[in-house]
């Protein structure tokens, strides 16, 4: 967990378009609030027509989850639904490089007292976000209120890695690597606070098929386990995009009360209902690009298209 330091090695022509595009990125982000939701909008826009991939992804988990909608509605959904992505770019931009006092004016943090009691009693808390557009937001808004850690996966990219894990530290106490399970555990006996997504699909070696939105998904069961092993409470928290534009609500959720129950399918069941209820508050702004059902029991078909090389 040591902070992320600067290599010679990012100054390569390799990484200058990256520079490049991260720097024009910092000078846009010196622009007012609404503009940049604007600018956000019609960068979605854009993405609609050119990233055609992940808008065949997106089209197929809308309906998948959503038959009950008309093909019309599902499309008005899709479309808001890119203009949320499209913003993203810019929050990201926000989270990491807006000072302090400037980014706290654009949210306001409820719920803080399902951290204090458990704080107060000794326990670790597990703090379960969704990968909503807005996941940048609702970390480094909660942060600057609440000492916290994140689990990250570390980027391809090494400069970009560097520049995302700098950008999170400045609201954070540190950040965790997926797959540093010791770590991790050690933090949450220790009665730290974890800020941590188990909304993908991550393949079927970790996970049990659960429903999600009607249709089985392959649900990690690590939330149990660190919640069990790590001797935590399990305390969900969303944030939501405000429709006037003034900025966020973060909401920190009660804990999941009897959790870890009787087994680890009957915990990831609970997992999978509480994450469809949140979305179902917010659609629009759920990260609907990503394969969530990529993965499928034996013997079930592919719901997604094959992957144009």
């Amino acid at each position: 967990m040591d902070r992320p330091a600067f290599r010679a090695y990012f100054l390569h022509p390799r990484f200058w378009p990256l520079w490049l595009g991260l720097g024009l990125l910092w000078l846009l982000a010196l622009l007012p609030y609404s503009l940049l939701m604007w600018l956000g909008r019609r960068l979605g826009g854009l993405m609609y027509h050119l990233a055609r991939s992940r808008r065949q992804i997106a089209v197929r988990n809308l309906e998948l989850c959503f038959p009950e909608l008309s093909a019309a509605e599902r499309g008005s959904l899709l479309r808001e639904n890119f203009a949320s992505t499209g913003m993203t770019f810019f929050e990201m931009a926000i989270s990491w490089w807006w000072p302090a006092a400037r980014l706290a004016r654009l949210g306001r943090v409820e719920g803080l007292e399902h951290i204090r009691a458990a704080e107060a009693e000794g326990q670790g808390v597990l703090l379960m976000a969704l990968h909503f557009t807005t996941l940048e937001m609702g970390g480094g808004l909660l942060g600057m209120q609440q000492h916290m850690y994140g689990m990250y996966r570390p980027h391809k990219n090494p400069l970009f890695d560097y520049v995302q894990r700098r950008g999170r530290e400045q609201r954070l106490q540190g950040v965790i690597e997926r797959d540093d399970v010791r770590g991790m555990l050690k933090l949450l006996r220790a009665g730290k606070v974890i800020w941590y997504a188990p909304d993908q699909d991550y393949g079927a070696q970790r996970s049990i098929f659960v429903p999600l939105f009607g249709v089985p998904a392959a649900t990690v069961t690590a939330t149990s386990k660190f919640a069990r092993l790590g001797r935590a409470r399990v305390i969900p928290f969303t944030q939501t995009r405000l429709a006037d534009g003034s900025g966020y609500r973060v909401v920190v959720h009660p804990p999941l009360a009897d959790f870890p129950g009787e087994s680890e399918e009957a915990d990831c069941l609970r997992v999978n209902q509480w994450i469809e209820a949140a979305i179902r508050q917010q659609p629009e702004q759920y990260l609907w690009a990503h394969r969530r059902f990529k993965t499928r029991p034996d013997g079930e078909a592919k719901l997604y298209k094959k992957r144009r090389r």
